[in-house]
Formats: C-alpha cells, sequence, structure tokens
C-alpha cells in the first residue's frame, strides 16, 4: 500500500545504477539494482568489501538476466564470494542464494525463522502451501473465481526460488558480523517475515534495511495459514519503533527504492498509515464484513491474481490487530466463514 502522504526524507543519491552494475554508498559498501517481474520492478542488493573476498547481502529473483547480472558485477571485481547474507526468505532476496553460493562454496547466512519458512514454502508444508493459503482466502470471502486464479498457480515461490539452501550458518539478534574492515549487528524485526534480518554498522552508520522500512511504500504484512489468529502488523509496528533507536543521520539501504536518511520520521509516517487503515476498516465494519469484502476499502484500484494474495494477507493482518486489540470482535459460522464486526462498548 502506498501512505497517502510522503515524510520529509533525504535521498543522498541522484543516480541509480544501472542493470549489472554497482556503485558506491559507502566506504566497502556498493549497490546493486536488478529487474524484478512484477508491478514493483527492482530490488537493491548490496556488495560488502570483505578483504580478499566479498559478502553480498539478498541475490535477488531467480531469472536468466538476473543470473547475467551477477556474472557481470562479480567479473568486475574479480574477487570470490566469501559468504552470502539472507533478509528473509522470499524469493527476490533468497532466489539465487544457492546458485550464488555454489561459485565459491560461500556460506549463506540467514535467521533460522527464514530458513525454516523457506523450507516450508518451497515444500509445501502444512500453513505453509497454496492450498492452505487458498482455504484461509475461502474462510475471509474470497470469491471462487479469484481463488481458482490463486490455485491454478500452484506453487508460484519455486518460479523465484527454484532452489533453497539446504543448510546455513544462523543468525541471531544482536550477532556482529565482522566484514572487511567493519563491523555489522544484526537487527531481527517481525511482521513482514518471520524473523527478517537488518545489518547495522554504526562505524558507517550504514543500515541495510531489507524490506522493513522502505521509503515509499509500507511493506506487506501478511497472516499464513500456520498462523490464522497471528499479529503481524503489531509485530511489524514494534519491530519499526526498534530502528528509533539508531541515530536519525543513519543512511538506510533499503529492498526497494532510493537510499534515504530520516529513520524516524520514516517510522512515525508508517505508523500513522497503518493507524489510518485500521480507522478505514472500522468504519467499514459497521456490519459485519469479510476481509475480501474490504478489499476496495484497502486497495481502491483493480488487483491482479499476485496482488490479490498480498491483498488478501494484508487485510486479514489489519483485521487481526483490530481483534487483538479489542475494537473488533471475530464471528465464524458453520462453513467456516469469517466476519469482523466492532465489539459491545
Amino acid at each position: 500500500m502506498t501512505p497517502p502522504s510522503l515524510p520529509d526524507l533525504e535521498y543522498p543519491f541522484d543516480s541509480l545504477p544501472a542493470h549489472g552494475q554497482a556503485i558506491a554508498v559507502a566506504p566497502g559498501v556498493r549497490w546493486v539494482r536488478m529487474r524484478l517481474p512484477f508491478a514493483l520492478d527492482h530490488i537493491n542488493l548490496w556488495l560488502l568489501d570483505d578483504g580478499d573476498a566479498i559478502t553480498v547481502v539478498d541475490c535477488g529473483f531467480a531469472r536468466d538476466e538476473t543470473r547475467e547480472a551477477w556474472n557481470t558485477v562479480l567479473a568486475a571485481d574479480g574477487r570470490p564470494l566469501r559468504r552470502i547474507v539472507v533478509t528473509h526468505h522470499h524469493p527476490d532476496h533468497i532466489g539465487l542464494a544457492t546458485w550464488l553460493a555454489a561459485r565459491d562454496d560461500a556460506a549463506i547466512h540467514m535467521t533460522q525463522g527464514e530458513f525454516l519458512a523457506a523450507q516450508a514454502v518451497w515444500h509445501q508444508l502444512p500453513g505453509y502451501s497454496a492450498t492452505d493459503m487458498v482455504e484461509q482466502f475461502r474462510c475471509h470471502g474470497l470469491d471462487e473465481m479469484r481463488r481458482e486464479a490463486l490455485a491454478t498457480r500452484g506453487n508460484a515461490y519455486r518460479i523465484g526460488a527454484p532452489q533453497v539452501p539446504g543448510c546455513h550458518e544462523r543468525m541471531f539478534d544482536g550477532d556482529e558480523l565482522r566484514i572487511g574492515a567493519h563491523t555489522w549487528r544484526v537487527i531481527v524485526g517481525f511482521g513482514h517475515a518471520p524473523e527478517h534480518a537488518s545489518l547495522y554498522c554504526a562505524e558507517l552508520g550504514v543500515l541495510i534495511a531489507g524490506d522493513m522500512l522502505l521509503p515509499r511504500i509500507s511493506t506487506n504484512v501478511s497472516v499464513y495459514a500456520a498462523t490464522p489468529h497471528g499479529d503481524p502488523l503489531g509485530w511489524f509496528i514494534n519491530s519499526l519503533r526498534e530502528f528509533c533507536t539508531l541515530p536519525d543521520d543513519t543512511l538506510v539501504l533499503p529492498s526497494h527504492g532510493k537510499p534515504f536518511k530520516g529513520i524516524r520520521a520514516r517510522v512515525d509516517q508508517l505508523v500513522e498509515h497503518h493507524r489510518e487503515r485500521c480507522e478505514v476498516l472500522m468504519a467499514a465494519c459497521h456490519t459485519p464484513k469479510s476481509a475480501a469484502a474490504l478489499l476496495p476499502t484497502l486497495f481502491p484500484r483493480e488487483l491482479d491474481t499476485h496482488q490479490v494474495m498480498f491483498a488478501m494477507g494484508e487485510a486479514i493482518a489489519h483485521l487481526n490487530h483490530l481483534e487483538k486489540t479489542g475494537a473488533l470482535s471475530r464471528q465464524t459460522d458453520e462453513h467456516g466463514s469469517i466476519r469482523f464486526t466492532p465489539c459491545q462498548q
């Protein structure tokens, strides 16, 4: 979702790196931008100088043109890959991790939550399968035609991530990675993914934020069928506020959009955006409503099948959050159909 107004952020870089090229954004930190086959048409990836080698943060969506771009970038540098840090399990981030690691037998670093989530989605385990997702959406009111479109896609995750790592170096919140001349602290955040890892270097004043903190759009926050009553929106907002403990002049390197400064302004704006979305939903639930019935309220535009998946997950997340805070109550009928209505005062 795009917020209705944007905070005053500072964008230090006017130009974007060309596809297959890298530009410096801080000492020993380079920015690579690669294309995605979605409305969100790019992802930012990061190269960190690691002495006589390179560390890569995130890997891109598995496409031939992305592999070619990586070959160009790595050939231009000439050093081998020492390690790959995967911020989270979504295919635009983990998609080429196994392929990249095989070049130089590089280690893959990620949190255990993300490693296991990748396995669960890739192998279509209970609670993470397309079948369970479609059934969850049925319970939340999605019509048969759109459910069928989602079911027909099958396991779309494997398109962007044809392989997922079979092993990993586990990262914990607060861990410190020594990469070349600098130390990067792992900051684990929740809501967008199970245990999303951002990296912060105090010496450089740089935060590699992944998808947790984006400058111009709000990160998708969805409910998995495995945790149908979860509150990922609440977890996400709490994680955002943790970023406010960092210096406000920190250079934020997001996975989408341009690098920026102004953490507190952006966090405040995102928290307000989700508060306003909850307020709109409350107003719409004067009679019992399903998540699907509320899609036009949250997303007043035509949605393709890919976008419907994210939109349904996000609508359920906001409704679950309002239920957790005591503003809405859940009604479930004998067919498992779920509606939300304001709690009696």
